[in-house]
């Protein structure tokens, strides 16, 4: 639970700002989004190996 103190005076859209910015930190919606899903491990490490060889050859591209 995200708990985000409102101070006196401040204005209400701050406070939103605020807690819109911790909610995204703590990947909150990530996690659910993740759990409404079963992703078999092989497929997990598949996916982290293709990303990992698109940036490698993103790095090799800036490089040149």
């Amino acid at each position: 639970m995200l708990i985000i103190p409102v101070k006196d005076g401040e204005n209400i859209d701050r406070a939103l700002k605020r807690y819109k910015r911790k909610f995204d930190r703590t990947k909150t919606m990530r996690q659910l989004r993740e759990r409404q899903t079963f992703t078999k491990p092989s497929v997990k490490k598949r996916a982290q190996m293709q990303k990992a060889q698109y940036v490698q050859h993103l790095r090799d591209q800036e490089s040149f």
